[in-house]
């Protein structure tokens, strides 16, 4: 349901009460890809509009530039994307550790620590 296209680009514009224009220039820069329809008409899921919602604070309450957005939003893709990878290996580790009698101990290199982008307003 969260990747579900439900939005037409002018009810995203008004929940977000950003311009319909500046969505188009989001999508044209690669930042958001909304899904389109037969006919071309753009509908935005969720996951699009929580997107966007990140894109608003960072280019309006921290003055994040465009391309600034694109690496940030890469750079947390990317660490999402080796969040799952740990946590997999987590449950991998686990299942190792119920399947053998040999006792080890798991010691991190380093520790993670979590960025904050912003806070609430």
């Amino acid at each position: 349901m969260y990747n579900e296209p439900l939005y037409l680009i002018s009810i995203v514009a008004k929940m977000l009460t950003i311009h319909p224009q500046t969505l188009r220039q989001y999508e044209k820069e690669g930042l958001v890809n909304p899904l389109r329809t037969a006919g071309g008409i753009r509908m935005y899921s969720q996951k699009d509009v929580d997107r966007v919602i990140m894109i608003k604070k960072l280019t309006r309450n921290m003055g994040v530039n465009l391309a600034g957005v694109d690496i940030i939003l890469r750079l947390k893709e990317e660490l999402d994307e080796y969040e799952n990878q740990i946590s997999e290996l987590k449950k991998t580790i686990a299942k190792l550790k119920n399947q053998t009698s040999t006792s080890y101990e798991i010691t991190p290199l380093r520790r993670t620590y979590e960025v904050i982008i912003f806070g609430e307003n």
